[in-house]
């Protein structure tokens, strides 16, 4: 006998469905799975069987076949179990298939019979209601991030039996209901405030800037000059996540398999910061089977490289795609995906290998011959894509010992907030820009026009430093930022001049 039911598989952050067809037959007993699946499908032989057998069902010595289609795709995980068993007892005849059409079956089996959870389930659960699925059926730990889709019957499956039941009778099992709203109001705050920082006002300047228009920042000064803590804060003054945006940064880290210690949603930006001994893999994503790496995961938060001329240089390379069109695509022999990567670059550096070079308090202990190789491991291009240089030099004794409250991240928020809204009614009518740093060449030229006195005030740097051609644009960028934050809707020297005043590294002041 013949029997169809519906499954899901994930490629990149996005899933597709999987029709599992299962025939038994007379002839040889044993069960083969066809349609390009991997290890961990090919294994499912063992854990299927037993599954059935120790949920007090019936496994007949015949010939199964299961195909997984369509063939021409490859398939990974252990996702289909659950889809598998309940198609084969559909083909015993243990099970009425009358209303499988209506539902999505995901999930691992154990031995016994329990399901295990998965990863990317939220994706699939969109791919079910987009092919017009009632529902799906799903692993219970993964049946909140499933519930977050709305207009989809979400039924949590604790094993075998119990997914036997709900498909024997749905109409007696009310399918889980999520408080959207409540579980978007109990987001987590991040405590870290701009208020403890006491000093570094150039530092923070260039914060709220790289906030309120979505810049790349790097940082460099001497040891415990505060880098590290001023990077954290960054997300503090990052406007609210969107719904949408949180749907889709939840996504990344549940096909990452990262979701389970953070809910069903994430709401807050995230905030990612690899060693610098990150392998390519682990920073852009890949592996044989493609997956999310860090410039993912920091999807519409914070990536920050704490020491990154320590990095390896091939490593940091891999950052110029994702930096400049927002997005990382890994091409692997059997599929090429493409992972969404708009993130707010945080880089954090000493000035030289010892990093004491123009200390005020300490001595470089660093030949030039030192200096230069330190500086060789980042490229030009690479800190064309980096809008804001920022000097963090080493506090005085005053500012450290000052009990001047300094300004909230609070305060800071509300005038990146301010800046944000003029430039999500700038690009209201232009697809994937929603702030200054996102801004093209067209965007460049219709808000960004300079006046006389701006014009000759950038040529003079544009001669003095060597600029190049994407530098520019980052001051021009820059400068449409430091307008809106002043509330002008021209700009003028006095904006382009601050701007150029944060392209450090292009004076070459502390290489």
């Amino acid at each position: 006998m013949l029997a169809k039911v519906a499954s899901g598989a994930v490629l990149g952050i996005e899933a597709f469905h999987i029709e599992v067809e299962v025939d038994i037959q007379m002839g040889v007993p044993g069960m083969s799975i066809v349609g390009l699946g991997g290890t961990a499908i090919q294994e499912a032989k063992e854990r299927v069987r037993s599954a059935i057998r120790n949920s007090g069902y019936e496994f007949a010595p015949r010939k199964v076949t299961i195909n997984l289609a369509p063939a021409n795709l490859k398939k990974e995980g252990p996702m289909f179990d659950l889809a598998i068993a309940a198609a084969i007892l559909v083909a015993s005849e243990q099970l009425n298939g009358a209303r499988l059409g209506n539902y999505m079956i995901v999930g691992e089996l154990s031995l016994d019979g329990r399901v295990r959870p998965i990863s990317g389930v939220l994706p699939i659960a969109l791919a079910a209601r987009a092919a017009g699925f009632k529902g799906i059926l799903v692993p219970e730990l993964n049946a909140q991030e499933a519930a977050l889709v709305e207009g989809l019957e979400v039924h949590p499956v604790e094993n075998l039996a119990h997914a036997v039941a709900i498909l024997d009778s749905p109409a007696t099992h009310v399918p889980l209901e999520l408080d959207r709203e409540r579980v978007w109001d109990r987001a987590p705050r991040l405590e870290a405030d701009f208020s403890e920082v006491q000093g570094q006002v150039v530092a923070k300047r260039g914060l709220e800037l790289s906030a309120a228009g979505g810049h790349n920042v790097v940082l460099v000064g001497p040891p415990g000059s505060g880098k590290t803590m001023l990077a954290r804060r960054l997300p503090g003054i990052l406007p609210d996540l969107t719904f949408e945006e949180a749907i889709e940064i939840t996504k990344l880290y549940s096909v990452a398999g990262l979701l389970g210690a953070k809910g069903s949603l994430i709401a807050e930006r995230p905030f990612r910061s690899p060693h610098h001994s990150v392998s390519n893999a682990g920073l852009v994503g890949g592996t044989a089977s493609p997956r999310p790496g860090e410039i993912s995961l920091a999807h519409r938060g914070v990536l920050f490289l704490d020491e990154l001329a320590e990095f390896r240089r091939d490593v940091v390379e891999q950052l110029r795609q994702p930096l400049e069109e927002g997005c990382i695509t890994i091409s692997r022999a059997q599929a090429t995906v493409t992972y969404p990567a708009d993130i707010s670059l945080v880089a954090a550096l000493n000035p030289c290998p010892c990093g004491y070079r123009g200390d005020s308090t300490r001595n470089c202990s660093c030949t030039p011959a030192m200096a230069a190789r330190y500086w060789s491991k980042l490229s030009g291009p690479l800190l064309d894509r980096i809008d804001l240089h920022i000097e963090v030099p080493r506090l005085s004794p005053d500012e450290l010992l000052s009990v001047v409250p300094a300004e909230s991240s609070a305060t800071i928020r509300a005038r990146v907030m301010r800046a944000r809204l003029v430039q999500a009614h700038r690009f209201r009518h232009i697809k994937h820009v929603y702030c200054n740093a996102q801004m093209g060449s067209r965007q460049l030229r219709e808000h960004c026009r300079l006046d006389a006195e701006s014009q000759q005030l950038l040529r003079l740097a544009i001669n003095q430093l060597g600029l190049s051609g994407r530098s520019h644009n980052r001051i021009l960028k820059l400068s449409r930022t430091i307008a809106d934050l002043d509330g002008s809707e021209s700009l003028t020297a006095t904006h382009v001049s601050e701007a150029i005043q944060f392209r450090t590294l292009d004076r070459s002041v502390l290489r």
